[in-house]
């Protein structure tokens, strides 16, 4: 059995005109909404073991942000190839995981976070799957459990969704 855990980014600041968006970085309710979520975290079980990061400003800050809420940190990859990848290839990139990993965390992007936890979670409460389904807010958190003993088998998995939890439903 795997667990994947899928966090977006917190909210961006948009203030600075031509700033490129891989380069944005964290609104200052972007930066609370980090530190609240990263409390939650801290509190899952299991715990991730390792983490794949978007290289973008945004996703990094808000796992800093997020980290600074846990008790230890596990090993940290970040990886340009999340940034604006798509569904398709965060599953590519989740296939050549180390099969000793057993709970995954990945950072990342609106559409393909939720279009990834949409292709991922057939099965899970009817709430959270509808909450999900309907939007998948910044510094969201979505909590997947796969009938995995290989991550290389992850993109025919049929997983189930045991947790969507965003900042504004947890203060």
């Amino acid at each position: 059995m795997k667990t994947l855990y899928l966090l977006r980014h917190a909210k961006s600041d948009w203030s600075l005109p031509g700033q490129d968006d891989h380069d944005r970085a964290l609104a200052p309710r972007g930066e609370r909404a980090a530190l609240v979520i990263g409390r939650y975290i801290a509190r899952c079980d299991p715990p991730p073991d390792a983490i794949l990061c978007s290289s973008a400003v945004r996703a990094r800050r808000t796992l800093d942000l997020a980290a600074s809420q846990w008790p230890e940190t596990p090993p940290i990859e970040i990886d340009r190839r999340l940034y604006l990848a798509g569904a398709g290839g965060i599953l590519a990139r989740l296939a050549k995981v180390a099969d000793a990993v057993d709970s995954l965390m990945v950072v990342g992007h609106n559409p393909d976070m939720q279009a990834l936890a949409m292709h991922l979670a057939k099965d899970g409460p009817t709430d959270l799957l509808s909450a999900l389904a309907s939007k998948f807010p910044t510094a969201a958190l979505a909590a997947i459990t796969l009938p995995l003993e290989h991550w290389r088998d992850i993109g025919t998995a049929s997983g189930t969704l045991t947790d969507f939890a965003t900042p504004k439903t947890l203060v």
